[in-house]
């Protein structure tokens, strides 16, 4: 066969990619939910995708041996009881528990012990071996170590992105803001704008009068939501305080969160210090196929005050069954808020959101304008498209040597 030839027989074939990350289903949360709808994407375009995954209590394992996940034993990480600490042993042996299978290349979905292993396994078999980078963690890690000082871990949090993503072949980042801010961090390596799309799936709707229903609240209410990990770092405390000062004019406002995390001892007391309990549901982690559509579909308006996100990708969600957003424009959210097409862009002091919100609240027909443009505007993210991209980046990494720089990154579209 002619070198032509061969060169088309690889560029056709069926691409096998090793997927290694901290995290993983059962835990739900950005990345978990990113590596699954790639995952689905990939998948059609004949991408087989193995996951390198921490062991989680009560794991079905014959559901894992379907799905193509590897589990390795794993711990809980101190004060973060959500998720797992893979073992140093069982991930240095990896490649050894892994030498039967045939991988092109090796994405890499978390910054911490899937880092190092996934890298040391790519270039132990000399295959590419790229990294999403999903967290800021410059603005996330004083959150959860405050005996050391902001600045120090910060600085510590910028050295450790940049050593990272300089020993990779490519980078994926979710947004344009977050791919600049790695440029500042002096990160070398190409960085791919690739953001999370929705599936199909995103876009049905729940039924809202049932959850009102199943959670006591009056179909007069009018509902703030804020759905995600109630974590100190998604500034919900900021949503409690614009709820105090916003109930003053709207008496039966009520804000419900939905989501589970280490922060929702400190929101409770909150709540109770700032005399609203009665204007809060706490109603935990939902399932999406059922509980959460109903949540989204009985909230008159999505709220969101994180700073953090290097995406935002819950807000799409929000806006696929029609919910209007009003969420402070910070860093990755920015690129879905400020197109404004079914979002407000909010300020960022408590009092000047609460009156963002009362202001849309007694506007029902803008309302439903933004429910309308949310939607076709969330259509934009589709998730075949950006898995596509994703299976492009693939075979232009297998191009090169592993090692080398791989092509110029594309600019982001949708």
């Amino acid at each position: 066969m002619s070198i032509e030839g061969i060169a088309a027989v690889r560029e056709n074939r069926r691409l096998h990619v090793l997927m290694v990350s901290d995290v993983c289903s059962p835990r739900i949360n950005g990345v978990s939910t990113s590596i699954q709808t790639f995952r689905t994407a990939l998948a059609h375009l004949g991408v087989r995708v193995t996951i390198v995954a921490p062991d989680y209590p009560g794991i079905d394992r014959k559901a894992d041996a379907v799905e193509d996940i590897v589990r390795l034993p794993s711990r809980a990480v101190p004060f973060d009881p959500e998720d797992r600490l893979m073992h140093w042993r069982s991930l240095a042996v990896l490649d050894r528990r892994l030498a039967s299978a045939d991988f092109d290349l090796v994405h890499v979905q978390t910054p911490f012990a899937a880092h190092y292993a996934g890298l040391r396994l790519a270039r132990a078999r000399g295959i590419p071996c790229l990294a999403t980078y999903h967290t800021h963690f410059e603005e996330y890690l004083s959150h959860y170590i405050r005996f050391l000082p902001g600045s120090a871990l910060r600085a510590a949090a910028r050295g450790l992105a940049r050593h990272q993503c300089n020993a990779l072949d490519a980078v994926v980042v979710p947004s344009q803001p977050m791919a600049a801010t790695l440029r500042r961090y002096g990160v070398e390596a190409p960085l791919h704008v690739i953001p999370t799309g929705l599936p199909e799936s995103q876009f049905v709707p729940g039924n809202g009068r049932r959850f009102r229903q199943a959670w006591g609240i009056a179909p007069e209410r009018k509902v703030a939501l804020f759905v995600g990990r109630a974590a100190f770092e998604k500034n919900i405390g900021f949503l409690l305080e614009m709820i105090a000062l916003a109930r003053r004019q709207q008496p039966q406002l009520m804000l419900v969160i939905a989501g589970e995390g280490p922060a929702l001892p400190a929101l409770h007391r909150q709540a109770e210090t700032l005399q609203i309990s009665s204007h809060v549901r706490f109603v935990g982690y939902l399932p999406r196929e059922s509980g959460l559509r109903d949540c989204y579909a009985a909230a008159d308006v999505f709220t969101f005050a994180s700073r953090t996100e290097t995406q935002g990708l819950v807000l799409l969600e929000a806006m696929a069954i029609g919910l209007p957003v009003l969420a402070i424009p910070a860093l990755g959210a920015a690129e879905i808020i400020l197109p404004r097409r079914g979002t407000v862009a909010a300020a960022d002091t408590p009092h000047e959101f609460a009156a963002q919100l009362v202001t849309l609240l007694d506007r029902p027909a803008k309302l439903a304008a933004m429910a309308d443009q949310a939607v076709a505007f969330a259509r934009e993210w589709d998730a075949a498209t950006q898995g596509a991209r994703l299976a492009t980046l693939y075979r232009d990494l297998m191009r090169a040597p592993a090692g080398a720089a791989c092509t110029p990154p594309l600019p982001a579209s949708r």
